[in-house]
């Protein structure tokens, strides 16, 4: 005698469904996943390693100054005004940080967001979950960024800081000529960070891509940083001014209309779009080679 089908004589609107419950959970926590990305890319050793190195760009600015004679002996110009007023360390330090060591670390981070995952054999696993390709990418993509601008608020913060601790603080002069008080100036260093954070939104879309044409992690950082070179190096070329418009590199530097008083957002503008076209092309790329990806680890 055989035990009764017990799920059979269920009723329909009784039994569980693998198919309502799954959207139902992901309604329930939308931001699970982009969560747990932040939380993975913050609590890498490596992260905090690059963003302590990071940290230290300002604080050997300071230090360097602090420690000569004459504050304007070689180097930028603006280097002298550091002895006058502390605030200068921040713009300073992100104007050094810019052509080498923030394209670096963004390599890094951008270069290991599905390389990494293939590496360790986990995306299988996240798909599963079920997490689907498009959400994949995007939240890869926003865990990235939002490296991106931490490490140009903490370059920011720590220039603040000890250009405060060894400097006089006073009236910032501007490039128009007329001088704000310290309060104005934190405003236009925040927006800074945000310039300089959004300039490396479009390295982070090829890093991405790379990204997805490789599992290992290395080999995608690494052509990302060679990438973020070449670019620089093409936008030197007067042989090339042509294409120095569409270069992603091309207005890594352009943050000088946010020094002037009243605040101009042209350069602003037009390097949101030329990044925003980056992220366009190669976000596509990426997401294009990522689902068409036979996931076998």
């Amino acid at each position: 005698m055989s035990l009764p089908d017990t799920a059979g004589s269920l009723p329909e609107t009784a039994r569980p469904s693998a198919d309502t419950a799954a959207p139902t959970q992901r309604r329930q926590r939308p931001f699970a996943l982009l969560g747990s990305e932040l939380a993975l890319v913050f609590r890498r050793r490596r992260t905090w390693a690059m963003l302590g190195a990071l940290a230290l760009v300002p604080i050997l600015i300071a230090v360097a100054v602090k420690l000569t004679t004459d504050g304007d002996d070689g180097g930028p110009a603006f280097l002298g005004d550091i002895t006058n007023n502390g605030l200068f360390v921040a713009f300073t330090a992100l104007t050094v940080s810019i052509p080498l060591f923030l394209p670096l670390t963004v390599g890094v981070v951008a270069g290991d967001t599905v390389a990494g995952e293939a590496s360790h054999g986990t995306i299988r696993y996240l798909l599963v979950a079920p997490t689907g390709r498009v959400r994949f990418i995007l939240v890869k993509f926003a865990g990235a960024v939002a490296f991106c601008l931490a490490a140009t608020l903490l370059v920011v913060l720590v220039g603040a800081a000890i250009g405060a601790v060894l400097f006089p603080i006073g009236p910032v002069t501007l490039l128009s000529g007329t001088q704000v008080g310290g309060a104005s100036y934190a405003g236009r260093a925040l927006l800074l960070a945000l310039y300089v954070a959004m300039s490396m939104v479009g390295l982070v879309a090829i890093g991405m891509f790379a990204s997805t044409l490789t599992n290992v992690p290395v080999g995608a950082m690494a052509a990302t940083v060679v990438l973020a070179g070449a670019s620089q190096v093409l936008d030197q070329l007067p042989q090339l001014d042509w294409l120095h418009p569409y270069l992603f590199s091309h207005q890594w530097l352009g943050f000088g209309d946010l020094l002037r008083d009243p605040i101009s957002f042209d350069s602003f503008g037009s390097n949101a779009v030329l990044q925003l076209g980056y992220v366009v092309v190669f976000g596509a790329l990426a997401y294009s080679r990522f689902a068409s990806k036979d996931i076998l680890s």
